[in-house]
């Protein structure tokens, strides 16, 4: 049968998708597009806001409309969220929770809809490297679970209690990935920070000083093949300068570093549950220009989190002028039924909270322009991943070890499909858009 899958959300969540790939073609059945004619279509997604509750049905009834034959799967985060808020409708015939993806294809076969299809044409066998080696990196997913309990977050309660990858099955799964010409590993967890510490507390990550994560993280380097390794969010608190010397001397360490932060703003902070201070968020930071050359320090930032007065939000917009980020997601705040933050007075309204979104877009876009800034005239191994057309022009487009998007035009577009997964040095010369830099090739 043919079976098409959308990926809505996290980097988990990918890593996720090419797991239950991998089953699937395992059993003998073809993966197509999801926008292709599918006998059943997987929609991995999302609830960490209401937004991405929204998208998620949307695409649930997108694939039902596709093929109203089709059984139409949802897993993941949005799946508990729907079943408590009783949204689950006619459209969808399956919905599998977190736990239940190991079993997507058991399940899927045994729904009454599936039509007796396992006899069609198969594509023989791929591994989830494989798969994702058109993208030139894997995400690798050693982690699930959370603890922290933050007061805007769902996912503690959806996602489940801490469980970590072993080692030695971690350091199977790269190798695996190595061996099918991944060049790039993402490690990712749902709160990496915790890796190892199954079990403990909230604070047990922090007692653990990262020796677990460290520990994995040199596993993964010995790993012949791979030259880059990425790391997910990490916990602020988790970075201490013990931490950060050990992190440097493995070599392979891309020095980009997403720390979480949520808001610039103590009494936000506090609201949040968030556990740290806007004065120790910039020492973690500090540290980490301290120890590596030019790190790029990304985060997220919620809006119009409840009660937040536009004072509030301006410390946050000045805090992160002062700390410098190369890159800055944000969000509105969404409201999650069965959080903390349901249930608080002050909810801010949607329209500021979309004016404020706006105002701190504009000052991401700043402040990615000026990290870039730094790389101009420099010479930067590039690790390319696509080509794409940009003003009516080809280009080889890769990213840095510090997630600088950089482009050099091709003439030949398929020659320059051979060059895909490959390392280059290049000499950058400009930008050529919003995020991106433009260089030229130079010989090693």
């Amino acid at each position: 049968m043919r079976v098409a899958f959308l990926t809505l959300g996290c980097k988990v969540n990918s890593y996720e998708t090419e797991k239950m790939k991998l089953q699937f073609e395992e059993a003998g059945h073809s993966i197509v597009a999801f926008s292709e004619q599918a006998d059943v279509y997987i929609v991995n997604t999302c609830t960490v806001t209401n937004i991405a509750d929204r998208k998620s049905r949307k695409m649930l009834h997108r694939a039902r409309r596709m093929n109203p034959d089709a059984v139409v799967v949802a897993v993941g985060c949005y799946v508990d969220s729907a079943k408590q808020k009783g949204e689950v409708d006619d459209a969808i015939d399956l919905f599998l929770s977190n736990e239940e993806k190991s079993r997507v294809v058991e399940l899927v076969l045994a729904s009454r809809q599936l039509e007796q299809s396992e006899d069609r044409s198969t594509q023989g066998k791929m591994s989830a490297a494989a798969q994702a080696q058109e993208h030139t990196r894997a995400y690798l997913k050693v982690q699930d679970g959370c603890n922290q309990y933050c007061s805007y977050c769902i996912i503690p309660y959806v996602r489940g209690p801490l469980t970590s990858k072993p080692v030695l099955q971690v350091v199977e799964e790269v190798e695996q990935l190595a061996s099918e010409g991944i060049r790039e590993v993402v490690v990712t967890g749902i709160h990496l920070s915790s890796y190892g510490v199954d079990g403990g507390d909230a604070r047990a990550f922090v007692e653990s000083k990262g020796e677990p994560l460290l520990e994995l993280l040199e596993a993964i380097h010995a790993v012949e093949g791979i030259e880059r390794i990425r790391l997910g969010s990490l916990e602020p608190r988790i970075i201490t300068r013990e931490f950060a010397l050990r992190l440097a001397k493995i070599g392979k360490i891309c020095p980009h570093f997403h720390l979480s932060m949520q808001s610039g703003c103590d009494t936000v902070l506090q609201r949040m549950n968030r556990h740290y201070t806007t004065k120790e968020y910039q020492e973690k930071a500090d540290i980490l220009r301290e120890v590596f050359s030019d790190p790029a320090i990304t985060t997220d930032i919620i809006v119009g989190f409840p009660q937040e007065t536009l004072e509030e939000f301006e410390i946050t917009r000045a805090y992160a002028r002062q700390i410098g980020f190369a890159q800055i997601h944000v969000f509105k705040y969404s409201r999650r039924q069965g959080t903390v933050a349901d249930g608080m007075e002050g909810q801010v309204a949607e329209p500021d909270k979309s004016s404020r979104s706006d105002q701190l877009l504009h000052t991401a876009r700043e402040l990615e322009q000026q990290y870039q800034a730094l790389f101009l005239g420099r010479q930067e191994e590039v690790l390319f991943e696509e080509v794409t057309e940009i003003g009516g022009r080809h280009y080889l487009v890769g990213y840095t070890k510090r997630y600088v998007r950089i482009a050099v035009e091709v003439a030949d577009a398929a020659e320059a499909e051979k060059r895909c997964n490959t390392i280059e040095n290049v000499r950058v010369m400009g930008h050529l858009e919003q995020g991106v830099l433009y260089g030229e090739s130079c010989k090693k």
